[in-house]
């Protein structure tokens, strides 16, 4: 592994530590914890929450793809962000998957798909209401979200080595400061974690291949698309949603944050601050448009 992709496990560590110190689980939440979707016993592993008061109601489904740069993270780290989202009246399903180096693009990819099969395969188990499935994405997740998202859509990408259920296209997706286009030359971290990500460092086939606005179609999935005014990654929203209109996707696009507040990557996933309360319940209320 890079120098580079150590350091960001490090640093990512360290302040997700510290966002989630004394958090506990919502008593009106019930959780299904470490539940198998796949063979790896470390990776491939995933929860369930839903509201309490819910029983055996039918409810709407919103799969998590966690960030971390490709190579960090896990489920664990999102169980509290994802427990809320379940406050809003969503059965949530919160995985891990796969990390690079070990195991490279498009390893994330197909663990995700692996989810989305176990969800259709489990509706009876966990009440899932299959006519309405939702995800959410932030920073390498909505990458690996949109891409998933893509494939579902457009069974023409074949360059997205993915296989979805058979006719199956998510509701709707909540993209939130993620990585999107992906050009030779690009500076930042995604052109340091290249060599961690994908198998041949970065062809123009493997670039193109990750590039999520170069797979939208009239077919992708209404999108909220969400970014902050003090993220490292905030100018990748605004292409994300050119390539959205262009296609006549219904989408919306928020950048949060004021000149009185600046607000960083992914911060919407500390779920005792304000503005993630308000960024999380605009994007429950959006998926919500999409059941009426």
């Amino acid at each position: 592994m890079s120098l580079y992709g150590l350091g960001l496990r490090a640093s990512f560590k360290i302040s997700d530590t510290i966002r989630d110190r004394g958090l506990q689980a919502p008593k009106d939440i019930v959780r299904f914890d470490n539940l198998p979707y796949g063979t790896d016993t470390r990776w491939q592993t995933l929860d369930v929450y839903r509201p309490k008061n819910a029983g055996g109601t039918a409810l709407p489904v919103i799969v998590s793809v966690h960030g971390g740069g490709w190579v960090y993270g896990d489920k664990n780290l999102y169980q509290y962000y994802c427990m809320s989202l379940a406050q809003h009246g969503f059965a949530v399903v919160n995985f891990s998957y796969r990390l690079a180096p070990r195991h490279k693009f498009p390893a994330a990819l197909q663990d995700t798909d692996a989810v989305f099969h176990w969800v259709m395969a489990h509706a009876v188990d966990y009440h899932f209401d299959t006519r309405h499935v939702f995800a959410v994405g932030d920073s390498a997740g909505a990458n690996i979200l949109g891409l998933y998202a893509a494939r579902c859509a457009d069974p023409a990408a074949a360059n997205i080595p993915v296989t979805p259920p058979p006719g199956f296209v998510p509701t709707a997706l909540a993209l939130n400061c993620g990585q999107y286009c992906i050009s030779r030359g690009q500076k930042g971290l995604i052109a340091h974690l290249l060599p961690d990500i994908l198998p041949d460092g970065g062809t123009d086939a493997e670039l193109h291949a990750m590039d999520v606005t170069a797979h939208v179609t009239g077919r992708y999935p209404p999108c909220f698309v969400m970014t902050a005014n003090n993220d490292f990654l905030k100018e990748q929203a605004p292409l994300m949603t050119a390539a959205l209109e262009h296609c006549g996707v219904p989408c919306m696009y928020r950048c949060y944050g004021d000149e009185t507040q600046k607000l960083g990557h992914v911060f919407h996933c500390n779920i005792r601050a304000e503005a993630a309360q308000n960024c999380n319940t605009e994007e429950c209320g959006f998926f919500k448009r999409f059941m009426e």
